[in-house]
C-alpha cells in the first residue's frame, strides 16, 4: 500500500500552525498516485480548515493523533452541492461551510483510532442554563455527497460544532465502531444524517449528541437523489438531547426498508422516533430488540420524554401530507416519563402499525413538568399543547396493533398521568393480551 504521511508534506500538527494546505496535498497527491492510505501520525494535533478528500483514498489517523477543526469561518469552504434550492426549515447548503468534505468520490475511507476534532466549542456564544447560543454559521464536520463505497470505522469524532456526519446521496456506506462524542448542551450536533442514501450499514457505534444520534433524512437541499432506503443499524448505545433514532422530519422522497435492531438508549429525550413532515412515503421499517430510556428536558429540545414516537404532521400549512406505513416495533422495553405516542394530521396518513412485546414503564423523576405534546416542526397551530399523559397514545390512524403489550406505573405517579391506553379517531386497533 502506498502511504503518505501529512508531515512529509509540511504539515506541523502543534495545534496552532494551520496544517490545512499539507493535509490536502497529501490527499491530493495520493488520489493522484491511483490511492493508497493518507496517514495522520501520532503524537500532533493538527489544526485544519476545510480539506477535500478523493477517490480511492484512506484517511488514517494513528491512535494518539488529533484533527482538529479551527475556530476561525475564513479557514473553510462553502459545500458544494448538486442543486442549490432549499429545504424547508433548513439553509441551503451552499451558504454552509463544512470541515471535511468529498464529492463524488468512490472508494474512500476514514480510520486508525485517532480523533476528528469539530471544534464545536469554538463557536458558542453563550452558555445558557439548558443548552448553548452558537454562532448562526459554524460548521459541519463532515459533508459526503454522491458518494459510493464509504467506510468510518474505528475513529473517534467528537465535539461536532453541527451536524457531524452528513451522506447525502451516497451508496454503499459502511459505519462501523466509531464513537461520536459531542456536548449535549450544543443543538443540531447530530451524530450520524443518512440522506437520500442507498446500502447503508451503521453497526456497533457509541454516540453521544446534542440532537438525533441517527437520523434517516431525505432533504431537498443536497440535490435530487431519490430514495433513503436499504439500512441497517444494529448494535449501537445512544444518549441524546433530541431523539436517539429518527426518520424525518425531512421527506422529501421516500424512506423505506430500514431496521434498527439492538440497541441501548439511556437518558435521551426521545428514543425511537418517526416524524413525517411532507408528501411522499415512509414504509417498512422495524425496530426491535430494544432497550429505551427516556427524560424530559427543557422546552428548548424538541421531544417530550416519548420513547416510541410517530407524527405525522404537515410542517407549514401549505404542505399535502404523504402517508407512514407498515412499521414494527418488537420486544422493547421502555422507560420513561412519557408514554408511546402516535399522532397523525389526518387518519390515513399512519397505517399499518404493529407493537408487539412492548412494555412501557412510566415515572417521574425530572423537574421538568409533564402533560404536554410535542409536535414540532408545525407552523399550522399550537406545537406544544397541554394534555394529559398515556401509556399509549394513539390518534388518527388505521389498522393498530397492540400484542403482548404492557404499562407499568412507577411510584410517582403526578395527576397528568392518566390512561393505559388512550384511542381517538383509529380504524381497525386491534389488542391482544394487552
Amino acid at each position: 500500500m502506498s502511504v503518505y504521511n501529512i508531515r512529509d508534506f509540511g504539515a506541523v500538527g502543534d495545534g496552532v500552525t494551520l496544517d490545512t494546505a499539507a493535509i490536502q496535498r497529501a490527499i491530493d497527491a495520493c488520489g493522484a498516485g491511483g490511492g493508497g492510505r493518507v496517514l495522520v501520525p501520532a503524537k500532533g494535533i493538527y489544526l485544519s480548515g476545510t480539506f477535500t478528500m478523493r477517490s480511492h483514498v484512506e484517511l488514517y489517523i494513528e491512535r494518539g493523533a488529533v484533527i482538529e477543526a479551527s475556530g476561525d469561518l475564513a479557514d473553510y469552504q462553502y459545500v458544494q452541492t448538486a442543486e442549490s434550492h432549499k429545504g424547508v426549515g433548513y439553509p441551503n447548503l451552499r451558504e454552509s461551510v463544512t470541515f471535511i468534505a468529498a464529492n463524488d468520490c468512490e472508494d474512500i475511507a476514514f480510520s486508525g483510532g485517532g480523533v476528528i476534532d469539530g471544534g464545536g466549542r469554538k463557536f458558542i456564544v453563550e452558555e445558557l442554563p439548558h443548552i448553548y447560543r452558537m454562532q448562526p454559521q459554524r460548521p459541519f464536520t463532515a459533508v459526503l455527497i454522491g458518494c459510493t463505497n464509504v467506510t468510518f470505522q474505528d475513529v473517534v469524532v467528537r465535539d461536532g460544532a453541527m451536524w457531524t456526519l452528513r451522506l447525502s446521496g451516497c451508496e454503499d456506506v459502511l459505519i462501523q465502531g466509531i464513537r461520536i462524542l459531542n456536548d449535549l448542551k450544543l443543538p443540531n450536533s447530530d451524530g450520524i444524517d443518512i440522506d437520500q442514501c442507498r446500502n447503508v450499514r451503521i453497526a456497533n457505534c457509541h454516540i453521544v449528541a446534542g440532537d438525533d444520534c441517527i437520523c434517516m433524512k431525505a432533504a431537498a437541499n443536497a440535490g435530487p437523489f431519490g430514495a433513503c432506503e436499504n439500512i441497517t443499524v444494529t448494535g449501537c448505545t445512544l444518549v441524546s438531547t433530541s431523539t436517539a433514532l429518527m426518520i424525518g422530519c425531512e421527506a422529501f422522497a421516500p424512506m423505506r426498508n430500514i431496521i434498527f435492531d439492538s440497541c441501548v438508549i439511556q437518558s435521551s429525550n426521545r428514543g425511537l422516533g418517526i416524524h413525517h413532515s411532507h408528501d411522499s412515503i415512509i414504509e417498512n421499517v422495524i425496530f426491535s430488540n430494544m432497550i429505551v430510556e427516556t427524560r424530559l428536558f427543557h422546552e428548548a429540545w424538541w421531544g417530550r420524554s416519548e420513547p416510541i414516537y410517530i407524527c405525522a404532521m404537515p410542517w407549514t400549512p401549505d404542505v399535502q401530507m404523504g402517508t407512514v406505513r407498515g412499521v414494527r416495533f418488537s420486544n422493547i422495553l421502555c422507560k420513561g416519563e412519557n408514554g408511546v405516542f402516535v399522532y397523525g394530521w389526518q387518519q390515513d396518513t399512519l397505517q399499518d402499525i404493529v407493537f408487539e412485546n412492548v412494555r412501557v414503564e412510566l415515572n417521574k423523576w425530572s423537574k421538568i413538568p409533564a402533560g404536554l405534546q410535542d409536535l414540532r416542526p408545525f407552523e399550522g397551530g399550537e406545537a406544544m399543547p397541554e394534555y394529559p399523559t398515556s401509556g399509549f397514545l394513539i390518534r388518527n390512524a388505521v389498522n393498530v396493533t397492540l400484542r403482548n403489550c404492557e404499562v407499568v406505573w412507577g411510584e410517582n405517579r403526578p395527576e397528568s398521568y392518566h390512561h393505559a391506553l388512550e384511542s381517538i379517531q383509529v380504524e381497525g386497533l386491534h389488542l391482544e393480551n394487552f
